[in-house]
């Protein structure tokens, strides 16, 4: 039996100085040196949380310190047969220094700066809300942790 989506995390890190980590895949992967936000695909069993904590842990040498939910978008590429349920989330590290082992490169931009990457399909709507204000990641976790609610309306 096989899925009817793939269910994928993603993780959008800023750190104090409101830039935020992208990385871009490397040249042997599909869709060969696209940006994207760290994350990857939810094992079967696993949370949306333990999920990302292990990629990040994997494509970073990263810890999670603190998640909230962003948005989703369910988004279906032409080379593939399923399409991918990707979730993202505002993200805490424990530390912002990083250990890249999954990307060609990485980088820290302003979110004013997102337009100029050459960015993988389904995360462009979060790219433009990311880029115009709508969505301001660092709120949104200090909102979840107050137990208050930050907007990101428009994008679910």
């Amino acid at each position: 039996m096989t899925a009817s989506v793939i269910v994928v995390v993603a993780a959008v890190i800023e750190r104090a100085d409101r830039r935020l980590l992208i990385g871009q895949r490397r040249r042997g992967d599909t869709s060969p040196l696209k940006w994207e936000f760290p994350g990857g695909k939810v094992k079967q069993g696993e949370s949306d949380e333990v999920a990302l904590a292990r990629e990040l842990r994997e494509e970073l040498g990263a810890t999670l310190l603190k998640s909230a939910p962003i948005g989703r978008i369910v988004h279906k590429y032409a080379e593939t047969a399923t399409p991918l349920e990707i979730r993202f989330f505002a993200v805490a590290l424990e530390s912002t220094e990083t250990r890249p082992a999954a990307f060609e490169q990485v980088a820290w931009v302003l979110p004013r700066e997102l337009s100029g990457y050459d960015f993988l399909a389904a995360n462009r709507e979060l790219v433009a809300n990311l880029a115009t204000g709508r969505i301001k990641p660092a709120e949104i976790l200090v909102a979840a942790n107050s137990g208050g609610e930050a907007s990101n309306e428009g994008y679910k």
